[in-house]
């Protein structure tokens, strides 16, 4: 007869089994070790963190506080932990796409060299989706061998597709009008951008940046 026990249990009382032993492979990590990017699972949903705080408390101890999203429903959440609280990681990889186009059921990336398509669902993506650019490549997190996110750099430059006409001499960055970028976001731009330039926009806002050189 053989028995799978785990590490630290002993068989029945009368038995001389072949004991194989069977580790948990589960890697625990403090919620210290949680920043913006990284991923782990609890209660059985696996969570990407958005945004990590540390908040020292009296006598030594600490409040840690994180905004997450759930890569199963794209529901977006805050949670606090105590310090010394600890969360199972999730094993992640990062692949280099191409993002090709969307529909209503979601957005689709290919694999430069191998042609390989992968597709996003909708709802795991959100407010992302808006600095995608077709045949633009992405930094794309897979979980399980699914993707589930993408990685946006902290800005991007868009190119102006309409806007109104540029105030000439005037230089004022603190004066708005809208316009849309050639991957069809709006956005408000300061006076004296035109149709036709290129601008930055931080992907975290949403706002412009700066005039493109």
């Amino acid at each position: 007869m053989e028995v799978k026990l785990r590490a630290g249990s002993t068989p029945a009382l009368g038995t001389t089994p072949n004991v194989v032993v069977a580790f948990d492979a589960t890697l625990m990590i403090s919620v210290t070790e949680l920043r913006a990017g990284r991923s782990f699972k609890e209660n059985g949903q696996p969570y990407l963190v958005i945004k990590y705080e540390h908040t020292k408390m009296g006598r030594g101890t600490a409040n840690i506080r994180v905004k997450i999203k759930n890569l199963k429903t794209g529901s977006v959440t805050e949670k606090s932990f105590i310090s010394g609280a600890r969360v199972e990681e999730i094993l992640t990889q990062k692949k280099k796409l191409q993002y090709l186009y969307s529909d209503q059921l979601g957005f689709y990336f290919m694999e430069p060299k191998s042609f390989e398509q992968f597709t996003i669902p909708i709802k795991l993506l959100q407010e992302q989706a808006d600095f995608l650019k077709a045949e633009s490549l992405v930094d794309v997190l897979f979980v399980e061998d699914e993707p589930v996110s993408v990685e946006l750099a902290p800005k991007m430059k868009f190119k102006i597709q309409e806007t109104g006409p540029g105030v000439k001499g005037d230089s004022a960055t603190n004066i708005f009008k809208p316009a849309t970028l050639d991957n069809n976001m709006k956005i408000k731009i300061p006076l004296f951008i035109k149709t036709g330039e290129e601008i930055w926009v931080d992907t975290r806002s949403g706002e412009y940046v700066e005039r493109a050189k």
